[in-house]
Formats: structure tokens, sequence, C-alpha cells
């Protein structure tokens, strides 16, 4: 982000620069990323609390070891106002970022669809939330405002996105003749049951073989939790801020995708742990705003054991997002 130690340390005489040791033995620690559920008993102090993207209903893992450790557990992605509407979150980037790395998949991969003679490209969209929603937007400008001014420019063809919601998923015969006709297909589906994959992978040989997957849910593998965790979108590799783009024969296949989970079928995915944090320090100016009175509210009640849920809106919304408040 061009950052350097000194950008922090001139905000205020408190801020100073520690080792990571430190860092994990506060009694409060916030880190966007969560650290897998394996590290959690060589970093947490017990007793603590940890406020981190912890994702409570896909991971059982993390709460069982949360509170073998007596660690409060502050998921972010959970913390949301009395109507449901998240205050930690920028599902704008997970849309629009992904989105965009699915066209640039498809222009790296697949440039002869993008020619000024082809048809109007065809994207189809998993999910109407609020991700999905900014898909849809984001794919009708090729992912990034700026490209869509060019890419129009140089004649390439326009979009057409089509959505499926949680009804017309039943009706595979139809969900699939439109994943047929799909150069781009976008999971960004919520699951009742993540034991089960909403588009198995028998399902792509549906898609054109130039077909990209764009995948904005990036649930894991967690194939020893009760209830297990597969992927949405059946045996498609997870990738991470470090590559989430994968061709057909690349290595993420078998790294990331359990031997047990099919995964015959394939083709180009677009898949990151962390969407927003392709343009990091964006991502970081909006959460560092969001982050700043949920943080002065808990320094103001003593941190993680001044949680209550009879407070007032702003204590409420943590506490719901407690693995204190699943007891």
């Amino acid at each position: 982000m061009g950052l350097t130690d000194a950008s922090y340390t001139s905000l205020a005489s408190a801020v100073r620069v520690g080792t990571a040791a430190e860092a994990w033995n506060s009694p409060l620690v916030l880190v966007l990323r969560s650290p897998e559920v394996e590290e959690y008993e060589g970093l947490l102090r017990r007793g603590g609390a940890l406020m981190a993207m912890l994702h409570f209903p896909t991971r059982p893992r993390r709460v069982a070891k949360l509170r073998e450790l007596q660690v409060c557990g502050i998921s972010l992605d959970s913390i949301a106002d009395d109507t449901g509407s998240r205050l930690v979150e920028y599902t704008a980037a997970v849309g629009w970022n992904g989105v965009e790395a699915a066209f640039e998949a498809l222009q790296r991969f697949s440039p002869w669809r993008l020619a000024r003679d082809q048809e109007p490209l065809r994207v189809v969209v998993l999910g109407s939330g609020r991700v999905g929603r900014h898909a849809v937007d984001a794919a009708t400008k090729y992912g990034a405002r700026s490209r869509a001014a060019q890419w129009s420019a140089e004649g390439k063809p326009p979009v057409e996105v089509t959505v499926v919601g949680r009804l017309l998923m039943g009706r595979e015969a139809y969900v699939r003749a439109l994943m047929g006709r799909a150069d781009v297909l976008v999971d960004a589906s919520q699951r009742a049951d993540p034991s089960t994959p909403l588009v198995p992978n028998a399902w792509l040989s549906d898609l054109s073989a130039h077909a990209v997957i764009c995948d904005l849910v990036v649930d894991p593998y967690v194939l020893n939790g009760t209830p297990r965790t597969v992927r949405s979108v059946e045996g498609i590799p997870r990738g991470d801020l470090d590559q989430f783009i994968f061709g057909v024969e690349d290595a993420g296949w078998s790294t990331s995708v359990p031997p047990s989970i099919p995964q015959a079928v394939r083709r180009t995915t677009v898949s990151c742990y962390s969407w927003p944090g392709v343009h990091p320090l964006e991502c970081m100016e909006r959460y560092g705003h969001q982050l700043a009175p949920l943080l002065t509210r808990l320094l103001e009640v003593g941190g993680a054991p001044g949680l209550r849920p009879d407070g007032d809106a702003i204590d409420r919304a943590l506490w719901r997002a407690s693995s204190r408040a699943l007891e």
C-alpha cells in the first residue's frame, strides 16, 4: 500500500511498532483475515478476544476452538444493525473486483471472444443478494468503469446479464441450459446447507470450453468438520491475493482441491479469499471508517467482557456478532 511504520506512529504518541508475538498476546486482537484454526492455540491469548472475518456459519471448527481457548470471537462479517444490515462490509469490492478478474481471465485465455464481430457476452449470476447485485452492475461494465470506456470505444461486444435466484436454482434443466450459453458464470450465492454443492462438478460440462467461473463465495473445503463444508461450485480451486486466476491446467487444481472432491470437469476459474484486498488501500480506508466507532465502544466498555445484549444499537450489534451470543 506504500505505507511505512511512520505512516502509523506519526498519528499519535500512543501508537508504536511492536512484534507479532506482542500483538497476538494482546487482550483484543483485530486482524482482517482470521488465522487458520490450527494456529489459534499458538497465537491467541487465552481469555482474550479475536476480532476478524470469522464467518461463524461456515466455520464450526473455529467456533469450537475459540470456546476451548476461552477466546471471545467477534466476527466482522456478522456485525449488523437491528435491521440486519452489515456495519463492516465492502460487498461492492467483492462483486467488482471478482468480475474484473473474470474479464481479465476471459481476455487472457479467450481473446477471440472479445472481437468486434462477436455476439454480446453472456454473464449468468447465481444469487441476487448484495454481492450479486454489485456483480450484475460490474458485469455490464466488464468489471471496471475505466475498462468499460476503453472496451466500448474499441467495439468489444456488450454484456447481457441473467440473474438466477434461489427458487430458480431448483429447476436444474433450465439453469444448466443458461450455463450452456454463458461466457462467465458468477457464483454470488448463499446456501442454507454448506455441506452440499450448489453446482455439482458434472454441471460444469455444460459450460463452453472458454467460459470463466467467477467465485465470489470462496467458502473453504472443510471435510472433517461437523457438518462438513464444501465449495458451492464443486471441484474448483480456492485462490488468494497471491493467485486468483486459474487456467484449467494450473497446479492449483491439485493443490487446493481435496482428492475426494469431484474435479474432473474444469473451466478457467477466478477465486480469491479476499476480493476487496485486490485494491488494498481503498479497502483498508473503508474498513477503517466503519470500524472506528465499533472499536471506540469496545474500549469504552472494557473490551469483550463488557459486551451485553441489552445496550444501545452498537452494543447490540457487537454482542450479536460475538461467539458468546452463540452459546
